[in-house]
């Protein structure tokens, strides 16, 4: 089979955002949402919190119906903001919502602003791992929470693709792997203490019958789930 175009994730997300669903739509987004929102706190009334690299806004809507009082999105394509603005405008939400274009190693806010800071299977899009945790740290205050989830390095082991479909052509989104022995290194360099590590898996009951994938997939976790606290 011939391997599809490897894309940058601005290419990428530009060519997906127009049908890019707001809620995890596959099997793997599934697993690994089960395993953040276990994570996140029940009640964030008060909190302010950061979704960084927020897509269509998916985790800046689990935190506002978790009551948080300010929540910012911020992405590095302008598509998917649109995407997440048309998402959360609707009227379900009244709390402080804003949405900012950016870089996850070069996040538009200050300094220990969240409470809880949020990077949903964002991580991979980034080369440098130190990078991109050295800038979640900063804009987390101190004695605050990041959760981080990615893609399993097993699933690039085993020659896994990030791709999707538009226009009837298939696509892969460049990703880069990191070990957990990368996380525990730059946790460490930057004073953010690993709390919680959580490897979920598929539910079989997440999968269509007519589903083709490697089976191996149901035998090994898919994503790898962090939470992070910034020492006070």
């Amino acid at each position: 089979m011939l391997r599809p175009p490897l894309l940058s994730p601005l290419e990428a997300y530009a060519l997906w955002a127009s049908t890019y669903p707001a809620h995890a739509h596959n099997p793997v987004m599934q697993a690994e949402e089960r395993a953040m929102l276990a994570l996140m706190p029940a009640n964030l009334e008060g909190r302010r919190v950061l979704d960084a690299g927020c897509g269509s806004g998916r985790y800046m809507r689990h935190a506002l119906r978790r009551h948080a009082a300010q929540v910012v999105g911020v992405d590095i394509s302008p598509d998917m903001l649109l995407r997440a603005d048309g998402e959360l405008t609707a009227g379900e939400f009244s709390a402080d919502i804003a949405l900012a274009q950016g870089n996850l190693t070069a996040l538009p806010l200050p300094d220990a602003w969240a409470d809880l800071t949020v990077s949903g299977l964002v991580i991979g899009h980034v080369e440098r791992l130190h990078d991109a945790l050295r800038e979640l740290h900063r804009v987390t205050q101190p004695g605050g929470i990041v959760l981080c989830s990615d893609v399993h390095p097993i699933g690039p082991a085993l020659g896994w693709l990030r791709d999707f479909k538009a226009g009837g052509q298939r696509y892969a989104i460049r990703h880069t792997q990191h070990l957990y022995s990368h996380w525990h290194a730059a946790c460490a360099a930057l004073g953010l203490t690993i709390e919680r590590v959580l490897e979920p898996m598929l539910n079989q009951a997440d999968i269509s019958t007519d589903a083709h994938f490697d089976r191996i997939a149901l035998e090994v976790p898919v994503a790898l789930v962090f939470q992070l606290r910034r020492a006070s």
